[in-house]
């Protein structure tokens, strides 16, 4: 803290801190919805291979 007169200064509450999520694009993008949908077939091939995995792979 350094003092001038009747003001003083505050370090800035974010100095030295890099956000890089501003910075960065991924070439794939996925809308949160797209990733539920795909979570869910998964689990339904899943629940599949249990049931009828032995039958088609011996």
């Amino acid at each position: 803290m350094v003092r001038g007169g009747d003001r003083i200064r505050m370090p800035a509450s974010t100095a030295g801190i890099t956000q890089y999520w501003d910075d960065v694009k991924t070439k794939v993008e996925m809308k949160p919805e797209h990733v539920i949908v795909l979570a869910v077939i998964i689990i339904i091939i899943e629940l599949l291979l249990q049931a009828y995995g032995s039958r088609i792979f011996g």
